[in-house]
């Protein structure tokens, strides 16, 4: 999303929850460059509702009854490709985490960590950037190194890819992990920005993905980036 000056940032809240999403709605509509342009209380109206409004960022619950948070954001993605998601709940489950961002979604935050983050995780993901707040990068990254510790044998997939992938485009993937945007990737490497763009539609099209937050839990499940690298980008400003 091409960041300009006095930009308005426009969000659709999607929680079964009324007296949350109230209170979402008020946090949000207390910040100058933010407005909320739609509201849902389940994922059937909010399918319905996201087509007929121009929003930059839905904040998706994950549990609701009837079609979950996960789903809804499959669906909202075919009609919207573009359009950023920020998933909220009130479970740390790593599970979860990795569901939920292989759906499309670009980050994810606590329901108790809102009054604090939402700000900043709006902003994160409206630049490009993948949010997790600390406590759960952590405990995410950390299940995916256990995993890792746990498997004896070497993984044929990781091999694979790495001799798929070459030195550039592995340079190019370990940037992208860090949250940097396609031009700083070109500054950082000395190469032009449609250069980059060029390895990174290579990577999606060698990891069989279709997006940079796909590429990036992809190359971190099969050990092709540092994991530690990723869990210093996600830190929240402080």
């Amino acid at each position: 999303m091409r960041e300009i000056e006095n930009r308005l940032y426009r969000i659709f809240v999607v929680d079964d929850n009324t007296n949350h999403s109230a209170g979402i709605r008020q946090l949000i509509e207390m910040e100058p460059d933010m407005k909320v342009v739609g509201v849902a209380t389940s994922g059937n109206e909010a399918i319905q509702k996201i087509g007929k409004v121009d929003a930059d960022i839905i904040l998706m619950d994950l549990n609701m009854p009837e079609m979950d948070g996960i789903s809804t954001i499959q669906s909202i993605l075919e009609q919207k490709p573009d359009i950023k998601i920020l998933t909220l709940t009130g479970y740390d489950d790593p599970d979860l985490v990795f569901r939920s961002m292989k759906a499309g979604g670009k980050g994810y935050i606590l329901k108790t960590m809102v009054t604090s983050q939402l700000r900043q995780a709006i902003l994160d993901i409206a630049q490009g950037k993948v949010f997790l707040p600390v406590t759960l990068a952590t405990k995410f990254f950390d299940e995916f190194q256990n995993q890792q510790t746990q498997t004896q044998r070497p993984d044929p997939v990781r091999q694979a890819l790495l001799n798929y992938l070459t030195n550039r485009e592995k340079e190019v993937l370990a940037l992208l992990t860090e949250g940097i945007t396609y031009r700083g990737v070109a500054d950082r490497l000395v190469i032009s920005e449609t250069t980059v763009k060029t390895h990174v539609n290579n990577i999606f099209q060698k990891l069989q993905v279709n997006d940079r937050t796909q590429a990036v839990l992809y190359a971190l499940k099969h050990g092709l980036v540092n994991a530690d690298r990723v869990n210093e980008s996600l830190k929240p400003a402080v």
